[in-house]
């Protein structure tokens, strides 16, 4: 570097440094620490902060304090077993979607329904090739109990997306709800997504694509791919699967991939099947040689169905895609057709809490993830909202001494919760004014998505909208975004455990996520290959839903685990 540049680079450092760090105008110097955390008359927006004024005693937060401390030490620690096990997913529920729903509901301090179950934990959710997960990989994980790849169901991480002919015997693997049924459990899956869609697919199907819904979706990607070497479909591995054709109840959205394309299903809208079968029709033929088998289509016939407990195997299908957010059904005024997430636990539960041996249930409140994906956090609260309560539901329908409930997420997302708004401000609002371009910007907003383009005017970063004139009322209004994409990503950080009821002390801690369906297992006394299944000499204690089993079984299912996956590298090498 010459002298002459040297002389250049010292004279702006020292106009910066007079000038306070900038080199447009004088400043009045702060305190670094001021900066980072301004002073609360240093806020734009003249908003008085909205609370019950005990909190401003010391005593209150020390007697709640002490009340939790005591409630804490109380807690019992039972290894009794599990005659029923709710497994609740929801999806895309960041921690930080839960903390904005609990203002969603009125209060900060507010707590959900599973935010009050005894014990907590977090989870790490990423794939053995991504950092941020998908909720293929994840269900995969926390059903299945095996990392994998992005984008993939239950086949080992040996194996590539889209491969077409691979060998399924060495890298596919039995998961929770096969050990639930070679229990001789009842068992169930409810979604608000497509039942077809990554979460619920976990549960019942392996594929080495995601995308893989319907036989179109296969012969796109297999197209040279001999007709019996080509990978089932996912509509079909429902229908006729293993694990899929003895599910007893089955709830979700995604007609159009159970019909072929040109008959229209209940709505009106045509199915994408390319081979021509109409698998609800062979749900019903599958099923009427099994027991009692019904389809509904809509909220009348699934509560008369759930109301006469008379149905072995029940496949509930509400719409052609995803079903319908919440705030749909109530803006559109189709409460009377289109059933809740409350409604179909409730109608789910009927039909299972007869079963001797007991059940397992997987719910998933699937659009709390898609709402995100399109940067509407009014829309995913609300479905957050709706989540809460049917877990409320669910725990008050049964006894905690013999069902265990697991609440958890799949993966987080990119939204925040930022600003130093003041308590009692709307979260769906405006959280203050910026120091630097002097615009209002809002509580929550998101790193990605659809979002940027109602975030900077033109899609220039150097100039934002102002944000006033959105309409914060609207569920289908976009909330700020940075960087612009077509949909908005996942996040990669842990998410929360909830567990309440038998075994519920060891969802604890910080854990890989295909921890979960070992822990459930183990609760519940399922999957005999693991090493810890009782048999017979405790189907008469309590019914045959409580047998004690010692601890030391877990070192026996990791002993079990290793080898399985052993073997499964050792064929695939």
């Amino acid at each position: 570097m010459s002298g002459w540049t040297n002389c250049v680079v010292l004279a702006l450092l020292m106009v910066v440094t007079i000038n306070g760090n900038s080199i447009s105008g004088p400043r009045k110097p702060t305190d670094p620490h001021d900066r980072q955390h301004p002073r609360p008359e240093r806020r734009a927006l003249d908003d008085d902060p909205v609370y019950d004024t005990v909190e401003e005693e010391s005593d209150y937060w020390r007697t709640a304090a002490q009340k939790s401390l005591s409630d804490h030490t109380a807690l019992p620690k039972s290894d009794r077993r599990a005659k029923n096990v709710i497994f609740f997913i929801g999806d895309g529920m960041s921690l930080t979607t839960v903390a904005a729903t609990r203002k969603y509901l009125g209060n900060e301090n507010v707590s959900l329904s599973f935010e009050q179950f005894p014990y907590f934990g977090l989870t790490k959710t990423y794939c053995v090739n991504r950092q941020v997960a998908d909720s293929a990989c994840t269900a995969t994980a926390y059903l299945s109990g095996v990392k994998i790849n992005y984008a993939m169901l239950n086949v080992a991480a040996s194996v590539k997306r889209s491969t077409c002919e691979y060998d399924h015997e060495a890298t596919e693997f039995k998961g929770l709800f096969q050990w639930a049924q070679e229990a001789g459990k009842a068992t169930g899956v409810v979604t608000t997504t497509r039942i077809t869609h990554a979460s619920p697919a976990g549960a019942y199907a392996s594929s080495a694509d995601r995308d893989w819904e319907d036989d179109s979706e296969v012969n796109a990607d297999c197209p040279t791919t001999r007709d019996e070497d080509k990978p089932k479909d996912i509509a079909s591995q429902l229908v006729y699967g293993s694990v899929g054709k003895n599910l007893n109840v089955v709830m979700g959205g995604g007609r159009r991939h159970f019909l072929p394309r040109g008959t229209p299903d209940e709505d009106g809208k045509n199915g994408t099947r390319s081979d021509g079968v109409n698998l609800i029709d062979a749900w019903k033929q599958v099923h009427s040689e099994m027991g009692t088998a019904q389809y509904v289509s809509d909220k009348a016939s699934l509560l008369e169905a759930a109301k006469s407990k008379k149905v072995d195997y029940l496949l509930g299908l509400f719409e052609s895609s995803h079903c319908l957010y919440n705030l749909e059904i109530d803006d559109l005024k189709l409460g009377d057709r289109k059933p809740k997430l409350t409604e179909m636990v409730d109608a789910a539960l009927s039909l299972l809490e007869d079963s001797k041996k007991g059940y397992v249930l997987f719910v998933e409140g699937g659009l709390i993830d898609t709402a995100h994906h399109s940067n509407r956090p009014r829309l995913s609260l609300e479905e957050t909202n709706e989540f809460h309560k049917a877990i409320d539901l669910a725990r008050k329908r049964t006894n905690v001494d013999d069902t265990l409930i697991v609440v958890s997420s799949d993966h987080s997302h990119t939204l925040m919760y930022n600003g130093y708004p003041t308590r009692g401000s709307d979260i769906l609002g405006i959280g203050d004014v910026s120091d630097i371009d002097h615009l209002p910007y809002t509580t929550l907003s998101y790193a990605n998505g659809e979002g940027f383009y109602q975030t900077y005017v033109d899609g220039n970063p150097a100039k934002r909208i102002d944000v006033t004139s959105y309409d914060f009322s609207n569920y289908r209004q976009r909330y700020l975004a940075t960087v612009p994409l077509s949909s908005e990503t996942h996040g990669g950080e842990d998410v929360g455990v909830y567990a309440s009821g038998p075994c519920a002390h060891l969802f604890v801690g910080s854990t890989e996520q295909n921890v979960i369906p070992m822990l459930i297992a183990y609760a519940a006394n399922i999957g005999e290959e693991f090493g810890w299944v009782t048999h017979d000499e405790h189907e008469d204690d309590d019914n045959g839903d409580a047998s004690v089993v010692s601890i030391s079984h877990l070192l026996l299912m990791c002993v079990a685990l290793v080898g399985t996956f052993a073997r499964q590298l050792y064929r695939a090498a």
